[in-house]
């Protein structure tokens, strides 16, 4: 029997005037997985996970999220979240904050106290939990915020930026406690510019653009089915480089430099052997496995910028 998944949507969307922010959301997220959600700015990631979490109504489509559907009261009681915007209670303490988010949830009180001290300790606070918010660093911050998130154990985790502001140390803690969520069976969905956390840390991703999705799938087939490849050679000519069509696909030269995409590094042999009886000087052979962000790059479009670093002075010291 299979199991249900935890987030399904058919094609939901989201109208605001004249202004279509989600036009196409059709997907599904399974129990247990880290499912990144990609795309550039303005491309209606905020807007898809506020209708996943119930905080606007859809003008259009179905979904449901642990079997319920969206808003529904009872099943947000099994659901974490992190906006990527907060704006905490700052004239409250550490632990003070998290107890109010534990009444929030109606939890029972003789375990909140255990369960806050366990989570500040998870995300290295417990020596702050005294401390009010508004003396708390933008990392700091982001940390307590992943704490209330997590307060009620729930099922699936929303996480749109986690690690804004974050310094390498802090990004390395978020991924740890992502990863041990997966352990656990929780779900995690998360938005991140990061590229380079998502693809140490997702087991699927979705590209949305312009409102819609437009691939799915995990990151292995995604990323693993393609070779980038660059060779420095001498002697090229536009016939030898026609004649390569024959294996390689997006073939480009530039000076001495000539790249192409294949399916698979067996194919590299015959490709140097075709080159050098062609009578062209082959130096170096370097294939490369896509990295995200060339994968970005290629489905949403080099005209798209997706942010990949932060602004050092909001890194937390």
């Amino acid at each position: 029997m299979d199991t249900p998944p935890v987030i399904e949507t058919d094609h939901l969307s989201k109208h605001f005037s004249d202004d279509i922010a989600v036009a196409d959301l059709s997907l599904r997220v399974e129990r247990g997985e880290i499912f990144g959600f990609l795309g550039p700015n303005g491309a209606g990631k905020t807007t898809s996970m506020k209708m996943l979490l119930g905080l606007i109504t859809p003008t259009a489509g179905e979904g449901y999220v642990l079997g319920a559907s969206l808003g529904d009261h009872e099943v947000r009681r099994r659901i974490g979240f992190l906006p990527e915007h907060f704006r905490f209670h700052e004239w409250l303490t550490a632990e003070e904050f998290l107890g109010l988010h534990a009444d929030l949830y109606h939890m029972e009180r003789t375990h909140t106290t255990q369960r806050i001290q366990e989570l500040l300790e998870l995300v290295e606070l417990k020596a702050h939990g005294h401390r009010k918010l508004r003396t708390f660093s933008k990392g700091m911050l982001q940390r307590i915020g992943l704490a209330q998130a997590l307060l009620n154990d729930p099922e699936v985790v929303f996480l749109d930026e986690p690690t804004s502001g974050l310094d390498p140390m802090g990004r390395r803690l978020v991924r740890d406690i992502t990863r041990d969520l997966r352990t656990k069976g929780t779900t995690v969905f998360l938005n991140s510019h990061f590229l380079s956390e998502v693809e140490v840390t997702c087991d699927r991703v979705a590209f949305i653009k312009e409102g819609i999705i437009v691939r799915t799938g995990s990151l292995d087939s995604l990323m693993n089915g393609e070779l980038q490849v660059a060779i420095r050679a001498r002697n090229l000519t536009p016939e030898n480089c026609q004649g390569l069509t024959r294996w390689c696909r997006n073939v480009q030269v530039e000076g001495e430099q000539l790249t192409f995409k294949l399916d698979s590094e067996d194919q590299l042999p015959s490709i140097t052997r075709y080159l050098v009886e062609k009578g062209v000087d082959v130096y170096t052979v370097q294939p490369k496995i896509m990295a995200l962000e060339d994968l970005f790059l290629e489905i949403i479009g080099k005209s798209e910028r997706l942010v990949d670093q932060e602004d050092p002075e909001h890194l937390e010291s």
